[in-house]
């Protein structure tokens, strides 16, 4: 009987059904330590370094990445009760604004870019391992460890959540011994260097500020829309303030101290590549370990949280395949993508604009459905609307081209400056969404349940 109910929960965990309450498997601890590992990232320590050149001071800096992470925060917590309240993932969610055949559209701008980052982090994962080989054995062989990374990727991915609970489980603390590891080293090998270059620098608190702002809360945008991929998996009974909680605890402190540490080893060593730095800190193989440790483990959990659940949920929505074949797709694609080439410096120009360009429709996206969510269904989702969103012949079969006219115009205006896009296309999407779902005679049946319905 035990075996029988643990093959239920796991195909109830890798499917696109609605998890029950009974079956979820996520507690406010695990769900902690599995965002702390997918916010974990080597271009948070890297974006770190970068603000340096803009002119801020360590406070200022500070202050930056504390802000950017609570906007972030506010949005998870905004964005995470549909999939909460039903166990529906955000490829379901989507349905509802957009229709069983127009969701398509938005999962795939999640799920593709999120392929790519997937072999970009393996192969950095893979090349860790790598110079770990390198330093104790004298065996160099990159090629070896990142197709032996990526299949561990893949085995622990087919577990489903269970295998990125356990990844975070043990990668968060892994991870956070790592992140005050190195801070120790940089405060007290280059602790007058630090303070004379970014504490007692004047800064400045004008639009550099506020674009290190945007830049820490943008760089984790990509989980904030399917954040309900995630809290559908938490037990009942968190209320959004106490899992808003679990989300700061695992954000906040960690991006924070990514950011600082970033910061602090290029001051001390005017190289601009955290990691390279801090290989130039110390010659001591147990800090070489701990610095890979941290990559390895950052891009294990990452990877795992963050760039294989949405694509795999993508493939199985639009495709119809099932869990397994769909995650061992996405690490093949993963691979597809020559990761060796985009890790290239050659390559970052073109990387840099391919994220800005899907991006920006990030908040577009969100604007419908949080519009969607909040303002049209009241946050009152019923089990017929939500056996409505499976049903392919229902009110919300189709296209909402409501929804596709809105995101459309919000990523246009989102382009003309792709650095803020996130702020300035949001809420003239979520006013023309509103407003086409009010008056276009073609979402009469998507008013249906709606606060619009006559």
């Amino acid at each position: 009987m035990s075996n029988t109910n643990n093959d239920h929960e796991k195909k109830q965990a890798s499917s696109l059904a609605p998890i029950q309450p009974k079956d979820r498997i996520m507690s406010w601890g695990s769900n902690t330590m599995l965002w702390l590992g997918g916010c974990i990232s080597i271009g948070t320590l890297t974006m770190g370094s970068a603000q340096l050149e803009k002119g801020l001071n360590l406070i200022q800096l500070f202050l930056a990445v504390f802000i950017g992470s609570m906007i972030l925060i506010v949005g998870i917590t905004l964005n995470d009760q549909f999939s909460y309240k039903t166990g529906a993932p955000y490829a379901i969610q989507l349905k509802s604004a957009f229709g069983t055949k127009g969701s398509v559209v938005p999962v795939m701008l999640r799920g593709l870019p999120a392929i790519v980052w997937y072999g970009f982090q393996t192969w950095l994962g893979g090349a860790a391992l790598n110079n770990i080989s390198i330093a104790f054995f004298g065996y160099d062989n990159i090629w070896l460890y990142f197709i032996l990374f990526q299949v561990i990727q893949i085995l622990l991915s087919i577990k489903g959540f269970q295998g990125a609970k356990w990844v975070g489980n043990i990668g968060g603390v892994v991870i956070s011994v790592a992140m005050l590891y190195l801070l120790y080293i940089c405060v007290t090998q280059y602790g007058d260097v630090i303070g004379t270059k970014l504490m007692n620098h004047s800064g400045t608190w004008g639009m550099p500020f506020i674009g290190a702002v945007i830049a820490f809360f943008g760089n984790s945008t990509t989980v904030m829309l399917n954040a309900g991929d995630y809290s559908r998996e938490v037990k009942t009974g968190y209320s959004a303030p106490v899992r808003g909680v679990s989300y700061f605890l695992a954000m906040v402190p960690a991006t924070v101290l990514l950011g600082l540490i970033g910061a602090m080893a290029s001051t001390a060593t005017g190289i601009a590549n955290p990691i390279n730095a801090f290989a130039q800190m110390v010659d001591n193989k147990l800090v070489l370990v701990v610095t890979l440790g941290f990559i390895i483990f950052a891009q294990l959990s990452t990877n795992l949280a963050s760039n294989v659940i949405p694509p795999a949920y993508a493939f199985m929505d639009t495709f119809k395949m099932k869990h397994r074949t769909a995650v061992i797709l996405v690490g093949i694609l993963a691979v597809c993508t020559c990761p060796w080439i985009l890790t290239n410096d050659s390559s970052a120009a073109g990387l840099d604009m391919f994220t800005k360009l899907y991006t920006a429709f990030f908040g577009p996206i969100f604007a419908v459905l949080i519009t969607d969510y909040f303002i049209l269904h009241r946050r009152n989702v019923t089990k017929e609307t939500l056996d409505d969103l499976y049903d392919d012949h229902g009110n919300h079969a189709g296209v909402n081209w409501a929804a596709i006219i809105a995101i459309a115009v919000g990523a246009v205006i989102g382009l003309v400056n792709v650095n803020i896009s996130f702020f300035t296309a949001t809420i003239p999407t979520a006013l023309i969404f509103y407003f086409c779902m009010k008056y276009m005679p073609s979402c009469a049946r998507f008013r249906k349940g709606t606060t619009l319905e006559k």
